[in-house]
């Protein structure tokens, strides 16, 4: 077995307690103590990152997470989309995926 595929990889962010977030205008500065950088970042990142808090997930339970407060059809283009998000967001290092034992 290789691993899970890119809809099943959970992933975690940081706690809030560990990023401090400001927006700005249309825009949101993200700074991570642990790193000492700061990220500026556009919606919905925030939004991910406020729903995630620590939390690790997969794309499916992020979405079922944010439905509460956006207007999602549920179906499987918002899924692939938000596995995408959280690929990126890895690469930035604000979130990191989550290995199985």
């Amino acid at each position: 077995m290789t691993g899970p595929t890119p809809l099943d990889q959970k992933y975690r962010a940081e706690k809030s307690e560990d990023i401090i977030i400001h927006p700005l205008d249309v825009m949101t500065l993200i700074y991570q103590r642990r790193s000492g950088i700061t990220h500026i970042v556009a919606d919905p990142v925030p939004q991910i990152l406020e729903a995630m808090a620590g939390e690790a997930m997969t794309a499916s339970e992020l979405m079922a997470k944010l439905s509460g407060s956006f207007d999602m059809d549920g179906g499987d283009d918002v899924q692939i989309i938000l596995s995408e998000r959280l690929e990126e967001l890895a690469s930035l290092g604000l979130v990191e995926p989550v290995h199985a034992p």
